[in-house]
């Protein structure tokens, strides 16, 4: 067996449409699915939702709030996702910073969802 590629992940929450709201402002889009499931779509990608204490069986050994540390690759230059965030009121932790991603030299920009899980905005630097 041979993993070729993430089909999705989920995010425990507290709140999700406030997590819908954070992430629709960096291009994602909304989802439902199922019986009523939340999901964020992105790409060929996507991430679900479960409202911490409600979560959908099977799940995680102890889903929590704020324990995901994500990096998502964006179009286009990191400044003008700077700009975007910033006038967005969206407080930027730390960066630009260069970084080591999967496919090569990354350049990041960290800041927190409104779970405060670590989110990584990053544009790739080529080879």
């Amino acid at each position: 067996m041979r993993v070729k590629a993430l089909d999705h992940l989920v995010l425990t929450v507290a709140d999700p449409e406030a997590s819908i709201a954070f992430y629709e402002r960096l291009g994602m889009r909304r989802e439902e699915f199922g019986d009523g499931r939340l999901a964020l779509r992105f790409g060929d990608q996507k991430i679900n939702l479960h409202q911490a204490g409600v979560e959908i069986r099977p799940h995680a050994e102890r889903p929590t709030p704020g324990a995901a540390d994500l990096c998502l690759l964006i179009e286009g230059p990191l400044e003008a996702a700077e700009r975007e965030l910033t006038d967005a009121g969206v407080v930027i932790e730390l960066g630009p910073v260069e970084r080591s991603g999967a496919r090569g030299p990354i350049r990041s920009l960290y800041l927190r969802d409104p779970d405060d899980n670590l989110v990584e905005i990053a544009e790739e630097l080529g080879t």
